[in-house]
């Protein structure tokens, strides 16, 4: 069984949103009708990664940037292009979207 985050709805396109599943927070872009989901960690000194609740995205709408030291990660799959963990990536979390809910994917 599959938990339910949000409506879909509920994030603006190209926009973020964190939450706090099980002891563990994630958070989830979305991308038009796709959403990706990511552990709220910094690969480099294991910190969250917004200073503002569901700030996960640089100015530009283009990355995901840690708040702490400014790294940034590319959105489809939370590789490090820039910054002190550099190659490093972000932990993937499985979402999918059923009657337009973004949920946990088993």
């Amino acid at each position: 069984m599959s938990s339910v985050l949000c409506q879909l709805e509920e994030i603006p396109d190209g926009d973020s949103r964190g939450f706090s599943v099980d002891g563990r927070d994630i958070f989830v872009v979305r991308q038009g009708g796709a959403v990706l989901g990511y552990v709220n960690v910094c690969p480099h000194l294991f910190t969250p990664l917004e200073m503002m609740p569901d700030d996960f995205i640089d100015d530009s709408g283009q990355f995901i940037i840690c708040a702490t030291h400014g790294a940034l990660f590319k959105i489809a799959d939370g590789e490090c292009i820039a910054g002190p963990c550099q190659g490093e990536s972000l932990t993937k979390v499985p979402l999918a979207i059923e009657d337009g809910a973004v949920k946990l994917a088993s």
